[in-house]
């Protein structure tokens, strides 16, 4: 399935004060996932298994790391979970790094909430505005993602321009 969306991603010292500030828009609860994101190494973009009890997906994403919200473009396969899958992207790839996070997941329509607590990292917001089938412009898809970020009252200074990857790559 290819995706297009806008999203962006913020540091939160009070997870549940922004979960609450969001539960007063009624969002649909998805549930609660325990993730393990293993990225490959690849020339281009980024390659990670989605390991979840919710969420199990390959998902191959390109985006640009800026400290706002941005455009991602993702071909995202969702599958069972199969530990030959990734057997076989081990040992044709080699593991560049592995986040493991526990994620909340809400929906309004097409916007899909993230409230992490990433091992290592601490908390984080993250807001998808996500387009699966041509039924928003770019444009739309990126007010949506900033009526969020206005919403929750984030500041320039909360928001992350990397991906969880690269955030623990630095500090390891």
């Amino acid at each position: 399935m290819n995706i297009r969306n806008f999203e962006f991603k913020a540091r939160v010292a009070d997870l549940e004060k922004y979960e609450n500030k969001l539960l007063q828009l009624n969002p649909t609860f998805k549930g609660e996932d325990h993730q393990i994101d293993t990225y490959f190494n690849v020339s281009k973009g980024r390659l990670k298994l989605r390991e979840g009890d919710i969420e199990n997906a390959l998902i191959n994403y390109n985006r640009e790391n800026t400290a706002d919200s941005k455009l991602s473009e993702v071909i995202l396969y969702k599958h069972p979970s199969d530990k030959a899958l990734k057997d076989i992207l081990i040992l044709q790839f080699g593991i560049k790094i592995v986040v493991d996070k526990r994620r909340k997941i809400y929906f309004i329509d097409n916007v899909k909430f993230h409230f992490d607590v990433v091992e290592s990292l601490g908390t984080f917001i993250e807001v998808e505005a996500i387009d699966d089938a041509d039924r928003y412009t770019t444009e739309e898809l990126k007010q949506q993602c900033d009526h969020y970020y206005r919403y929750f009252g984030l500041t320039q200074s909360q928001l992350i321009d990397q991906s969880y990857s690269d955030l623990i790559g630095a500090i390891q």
